[in-house]
């Protein structure tokens, strides 16, 4: 039998189970994975609370690092026993073993332990969609990152910083401005859990020196996108990739303009790999980047799968620096 974390309905953490199925042979086109490490991000909370609705009962979990126990027909390329993971859908991750589509799993460099890729893969394929695909270095280094001690934004501060970008680093507490500074943030704004973000941009300008940045990368969502606005030089992006603190109010796009021709983007890492060769190269820049020391994986804390609930609970809390990563 296998076991694997469920929901039946949406709500809070404690509406995730512990359960026990059986599990089918590989069909075609399939790998069977026995997870040995799974990384938990807020899209398996969004699909929790029902923010980003699922059809239930529903197993959470996009990312995973295991070892290939089977194949099924038509599959080529993978071996039994070879090391793995994935970083995308069907969901499912939160399980000791699942079934997968082979042209999505990522083999692992040797170098790169399997919890390290369960904390990595999803966040530094998010960091590198920001990096090459957002990132804008001719128009100004200086950028602004919210949460930037978090799983994201350590890896994030650390790519941008190693790249020639100039990062000014939100964060919560003092402890987390000294990590993220260590990761080669120039500048760090401290605003303490349930604050108000009103000083950002004007602390944003002073940095700087002159009118804003020209992005500013934020996943904190409904609380931040006042001052993410607000810190933005003319012709400045707002990329807007996460809500931790809730969905973001509606935005006219006059005001955008006002505020000075501003523009506002949804990027999405399912869209940056799409295409299997896309995410395969993508992957491989992102263990290169690992390797030469221009990220790091930050693992905050390995749980059991079993506790799951508490996993998502300490994500929800926004205290952590980090990646979270279950051990089934």
């Amino acid at each position: 039998m296998n076991h694997h974390i469920q929901f039946s309905v949406t709500g809070g953490p404690e509406v995730l189970q512990w359960m026990e199925g059986p599990l089918p042979e590989p069909g075609p086109g399939e790998v069977r994975v026995r997870h040995t490490a799974i990384g938990v991000n807020y899209i398996d909370v969004y699909h929790r609370s029902g923010a980003y609705p699922v059809p239930l009962p529903a197993v959470p979990g996009f990312e995973a690092a295991g070892v290939v126990e089977a194949l099924g027909p038509g599959v080529s390329g993978l071996s039994a026993g070879q090391r793995v993971a994935y970083v995308d859908g069907p969901a499912g991750a939160y399980s000791e073993r699942r079934n997968h589509p082979a042209e999505r799993l990522v083999p692992l460099p040797e170098t790169l332990s399997d919890e390290a890729a369960a904390a990595l893969l999803f966040k530094g394929l998010t960091a590198h969609m920001l990096v090459r695909r957002v990132w804008r270095p001719e128009a100004s280094p200086w950028v602004l990152v919210h949460a930037a001690a978090g799983g994201v934004g350590l890896i994030l501060t650390r790519w941008l910083a190693r790249e020639g970008g100039r990062v000014i680093g939100v964060v919560s507490s003092a402890e987390k401005a000294a990590m993220v500074r260590e990761e080669g943030a120039e500048a760090t704004i401290v605003v303490p859990r349930g604050a108000a973000y009103d000083q950002v941009p004007d602390e944003t300008r002073r940095i700087t020196g002159g009118p804003g940045v020209n992005t500013v990368f934020d996943s904190v969502g409904r609380d931040t996108l006042e001052a993410s606005l607000a810190s933005l030089a003319p012709f400045g992006l707002l990329a807007s990739f996460g809500r931790s603190s809730g969905p973001l109010p509606s935005v006219d796009p006059a005001d955008l303009g006002r505020r000075g021709s501003l523009a506002l983007q949804r990027p999405s890492i399912f869209h940056h790999i799409s295409d299997p060769a896309a995410l395969r190269a993508a992957a491989a820049e992102v263990f290169a980047a690992h390797a030469q020391g221009k990220l790091k994986a930050h693992i905050h804390d390995t749980l059991p799968l079993r506790e799951a609930a508490r996993a998502h609970a300490l994500l929800e809390s926004r205290t952590t620096q980090g990646a979270l990563v279950l051990i089934p």
